[in-house]
């Protein structure tokens, strides 16, 4: 009897703990976290789309100036400074090789001459002259390549940028001047990836630097790259940069500003659009159904304080979280404070 008494106490006890614990889940489904934030309704405006991107200009054309011979600099016909024209001697290397060349080109070609009389008169053969001939025609094509690697000259007009040797010095393959165009400049610009339907090759742009204030130089787009760089979501694009005054200079930063007509888009404030720590994703909140709802979005202009942001989700009308953003997470509660 008085083990069933026990029993009896354990079971009332037991229905005890779990009425509480249905009463705790309850209480908390009352309790379920909302979080206070105040919203904006998303609406179009129209602007004239343009986009800057800083870069570093560089030559449009650098030679490297740098022989296929091996052997010692007679003389370099340059200073660093120094302006060329195409065609102008830079470099002259030791010419042994070439004038041993030279001369036994010239035996070949009385021999080769010798051997076609006597192939006309029938006193040498066909054979004999093919085979006089295949050595004057290496001959001749190793002479022409020391020529261009002993005369060594400018390729296109320019200034002498760099030099590394001087004369008299045994060549190593380092280049032993740099010649640079200066006249024509052309520059590396990476554009966000929204952007590419947009830039087509002959579009102009302007470029700006501090070095000269408030001064504007034209250029354009002469190629633009067919690939995406996964890691930015950028693409390059290649700029040509007329400078007949030499205003501007290789290793010059300046900023471009390409002009992509009008277009409507949604800007929101800058410092709503949150950041993904250790990343360079950007994310925005919305308010559906009473529900925070994360939204990826890429960044397009900047327009003072606010930012174009560009998503699927980002459409006219939408309900968009402005204040009380930072505390939210996907799919929490919210109240709209108005």
């Amino acid at each position: 009897m008085k083990r069933i008494a026990i029993y009896a106490l354990a079971l009332l006890a037991l229905a005890g703990c779990t009425k509480k614990s249905q009463s705790s889940t309850s209480t908390a489904a009352q309790t379920e976290r909302e979080e206070q934030v105040r919203t904006i309704i998303l609406s179009e405006r129209e602007i004239q789309r343009e986009i800057s991107v800083s870069t570093n200009l560089q030559g449009y054309l650098t030679q490297n100036v740098s022989p296929s011979l091996t052997g010692r600099i007679e003389h370099i016909f340059c200073e660093v400074g120094d302006r060329k024209n195409a065609g102008d001697m830079l470099v002259r290397m030791d010419q042994t090789q070439y004038k041993t060349t030279k001369i036994s080109l010239g035996n070949l070609s009385v021999e080769l001459n010798r051997v076609e009389q006597l192939l006309r008169s029938g006193s040498a053969t066909q054979q004999q002259y093919d085979q006089l001939k295949a050595q004057y025609d290496q001959a001749k094509e190793q002479l022409e390549f020391l020529e261009q690697n002993t005369y060594v000259k400018a390729p296109f007009s320019g200034v002498i940028s760099a030099k590394t040797y001087e004369d008299g010095e045994l060549y190593g393959g380092q280049p032993i001047v740099v010649l640079t165009q200066i006249n024509k400049l052309k520059a590396l610009v990476a554009i966000p990836e929204t952007y590419f339907p947009l830039v087509k090759k002959g579009m102009p742009l302007t470029l700006t630097t501090d070095i000269y204030p408030g001064k504007t130089f034209p250029a354009s787009v002469e190629v633009v790259y067919p690939t995406i760089d996964a890691s930015s979501h950028t693409f390059q694009a290649k700029i040509v940069v007329p400078n007949s005054q030499e205003l501007l200079r290789p290793g010059m930063y300046v900023t471009t500003t390409l002009g992509l007509g009008k277009a409507k888009v949604i800007a929101v404030p800058y410092q709503s659009v949150e950041k993904l720590v250790g990343a360079n994703d950007r994310y925005v909140f919305l308010v559906e159904n009473g529900r925070a709802k994360r939204v990826s979005v890429q960044l397009g202009q900047r327009f003072d304080q606010d930012i174009e942001i560009i998503a699927p989700e980002i459409v006219e009308g939408a309900e968009y979280v402005n204040v009380g953003q930072h505390k939210l997470v996907d799919g929490v509660k919210v109240n709209v404070v108005k």
